[in-house]
């Protein structure tokens, strides 16, 4: 990782709007259009977003409500198959396919003493040939995608790939923004990017007993990686642990994603940076789909305290570590199929771990 050069001076910006009164809502529209100034503007609002709440809304982020509109619909599309067809593609060791709703609480549940989260989910990553030097060598969550035939489902491949695409491609644009936030150079995370883990996550989440709390559709938990980003949603679930303890429903905000970080860029920042505990309960009265898209550093990044969060007085707390280990060691943490693989074995890997041992 390069030293930390000479980056521009943030001075203190509160976000125009809180949603809810709780968390921010960044507009990157000036930003993406190149108008001088907008992306300090927008940096010193993340700032406060990730040093306060860890959420925050993305406005004016270009991408077409249609788009988004279009891969809801294909998300619906894929969950309506029949069930043998779902399990032609049943997920595998890359954490790549489709996946049932679990029979059992993966670790991170079960220290909840919850039951397991009633969704089933289909997962995506990059897109890639039988003649990937990585997909020839079976290098970790580097497999080809496992996609419903087309017969089955004409122009879900080309309009779910367009979604993925468009996402990947925003992403990159947004890190810049990240390392002014944290006192960086505006390109010091270009590199750690350039070939981004990036995992589209296509839910359903049927309903649940609102009055039984031990049932989840999706159980309290943190992120493991760098950025999530979930699309409007029109129907809600979505719940969010605010610092001082309190579960706050997500609002749903027409024309912006919900952004939040993970356990990865809590440890990269020294802990400046949350990473926030959230949840899903689908007591909605209907069906709930879910498309987020989590985008991460290269699998081979080293995610070692960043120079700017580092002082004598506030040494470095987490040794040094590849992220497609930490990403391994997180997945057998979160699913009953990875549970049995062969992960990395530092006792203290996961700075979410200990989030969740405070309000679990």
């Amino acid at each position: 990782m390069q030293p930390a050069a000479s980056a521009p001076s943030l001075a203190p910006v509160m976000p125009p709007v809180m949603i809810g009164g709780e968390i921010p809502r960044i507009d990157v529209a000036d930003f993406l259009a190149g108008k001088p100034g907008a992306a300090e503007i927008a940096a010193a609002q993340l700032r406060f977003a990730f040093e306060n709440v860890g959420f925050y809304y993305l406005a004016g982020h270009g991408v077409p409500q249609s788009l988004i509109d279009a891969t809801y619909a294909e998300a619906a599309r894929f969950h309506a198959q029949p069930m043998e067809a779902k399990l032609a593609v049943k997920v595998d060791e890359h954490n790549i396919g489709y996946m049932p709703i679990a029979r059992k609480p993966p670790p991170n549940a079960a220290a909840q003493g919850k039951k397991p989260s009633q969704n089933e989910a289909y997962f995506l990553r990059r897109e890639r040939s039988a003649s990937d030097p990585d997909v020839l060598s079976n290098r970790r969550f580097h497999a080809m995608n496992k996609w419903p035939t087309e017969s089955d489902l004409p122009g879900f491949r080309e309009n779910t790939l367009r979604y993925l695409s468009t996402l990947e491609a925003l992403c990159k644009r947004l890190v810049k923004l990240y390392a002014l936030a944290l006192d960086l150079p505006e390109t010091y995370f270009d590199a750690c990017f350039a070939d981004p883990h990036m995992i589209l996550r296509m839910s359903r989440y049927p309903l649940i007993d609102g009055s039984d709390e031990s049932i989840a559709s999706l159980v309290p938990h943190t992120d493991s990686g760098f950025m999530t980003l979930l699309p409007p949603n029109k129907v809600q679930g979505l719940s969010i642990l605010l610092p001082d303890g309190r579960w706050m429903d997500a609002p749903g905000v027409e024309d912006a994603f919900v952004v939040n970080g993970g356990d990865i860029l809590h440890r990269w920042t020294n802990e400046r940076f949350l990473s926030t505990p959230h949840r899903v309960r689908n007591v909605s009265g209907q069906i709930r789909y879910a498309i987020p898209f989590f985008c991460d550093p290269n699998h081979d990044t080293m995610i070692e305290c960043l120079p700017s969060c580092e002082s004598a007085a506030r040494p470095a707390k987490y040794p040094p570590i590849k992220f497609g280990d930490y990403a391994l060691w997180f997945a057998a943490q979160r699913y009953e199929h990875m549970a049995k693989v062969q992960t990395p074995t530092e006792t203290d890997i996961a700075p979410g771990a200990r989030a969740l041992e405070r309000w679990s």
